[in-house]
């Protein structure tokens, strides 16, 4: 029986691309770096920050001036995140179902731990159970340390959760952690990124579906 619902964040509950463009493309014009696209942004996307940065920056970017660029870029990132950011369709009505269905929810993501917490007080309020994003503490997905803390959290076994995502580093997460995926459509990957989901979806009203068909 499904207890649980956990989600990637980026390109899953939210549509952040426009601002991660934005905040990239900030930093790489402050250290005089050519400026990257909205397609080259996406496929930058999925590995924490940090990735973004390194394959952001130019090929004969040093360590320290990588540093630099992702320090630039979470100072401007942590001000200006909410500001083309907006629910991807259906997810508000979903997470108010499965609320009323009495289903966990949980965020695990490779954004920074903060701003994760920021973005899901900010636009999913009392909908989400518990957040967590990369930290000190917490490694990058597809490591489960982040799912595994969820689920100690939320008080539910391997066989009772989802996890959610877009990309193939979310399906690899769910593997490590042995859960059961949902690859979703609508994000930052096409579906060849979603190969060894045990289901892929394009609407996230067929999460529903699946937690009723598995519930039965």
């Amino acid at each position: 029986m499904i207890k649980a619902v956990i989600f990637d964040m980026d390109g899953t509950l939210l549509n952040t691309l426009c601002d991660l463009k934005i905040s990239t493309n900030y930093a790489l014009e402050k250290l005089n770096m050519p400026q990257r696209t909205v397609d080259e942004i996406k496929n930058f996307i999925g590995d924490g920050v940090r990735k973004l940065i390194e394959r952001a920056v130019s090929k004969n970017a040093d360590e320290k001036t990588i540093n630099k660029c992702l320090e630039i870029f979470k100072e401007h990132y942590s001000k200006n995140m909410y500001n083309n950011t907006a629910p991807f369709d259906g997810i508000i009505e979903l997470l108010k179902s499965l609320k009323q269905m009495k289903i966990k929810t949980g965020v695990v993501s490779n954004k920074f731990d903060s701003a994760i917490k920021e973005l899901t007080k900010k636009y999913f309020n009392n909908l989400i159970d518990i957040s967590i994003g990369q930290s000190e503490i917490i490694p990058p997905k597809p490591d489960s340390k982040g799912i595994l803390k969820a689920m100690e959290y939320l008080n539910i076994k391997k066989e009772e959760v989802l996890y959610i995502g877009d990309s193939d580093v979310d399906i690899k997460t769910a593997k490590n952690a042995k859960v059961k995926s949902i690859g979703v459509l609508w994000g930052y990957r096409d579906e060849s990124y979603l190969k060894g989901a045990d289901y892929i979806i394009s609407n996230p009203s067929e999460i529903l579906k699946i937690i009723n068909s598995i519930n039965r």
